[in-house]
């Protein structure tokens, strides 16, 4: 690998560990990450739980997916996210298994 490379590869993994340095933002991405829906979690069952404005948490979910530790998919008016391989990488790399969520996906 160049210095170029390498030095591009640090500032991403910089940039999604700075992501990841937000309480809401690990939060949201664990649940994602144990979510059971085929299509990832919904916008719609992840902002309940944050206790925060739908905007708030579509500014948190951008950073995430401007991190590379998310995919954005919408599906009519909803928007649908899931995990990253990197995102995957670095949850196991730390030890963080999936949080349990419930059964309920927007259709």
């Amino acid at each position: 690998m160049s210095t170029t490379q390498e030095l591009a590869s640090t500032a991403l993994l910089a940039q999604q560990l700075k992501a990841l340095g937000d309480e809401t933002r690990l939060n949201l991405l664990l649940k994602i990450a144990g979510t059971n829906c085929v299509d990832g979690a919904c916008i719609c069952d992840l902002t309940p739980d944050t206790n925060l404005a739908q905007s708030t948490v579509s500014h948190h979910m951008k950073l995430l997916v401007d991190a590379g530790l998310l995919t954005r998919s919408q599906k009519g008016k909803w928007a649908y996210f899931s995990l990253t391989p990197a995102a995957s990488n670095i949850l196991l790399a730390l030890n963080l298994g999936p949080v349990a969520s419930s059964d309920s996906c927007c259709n």
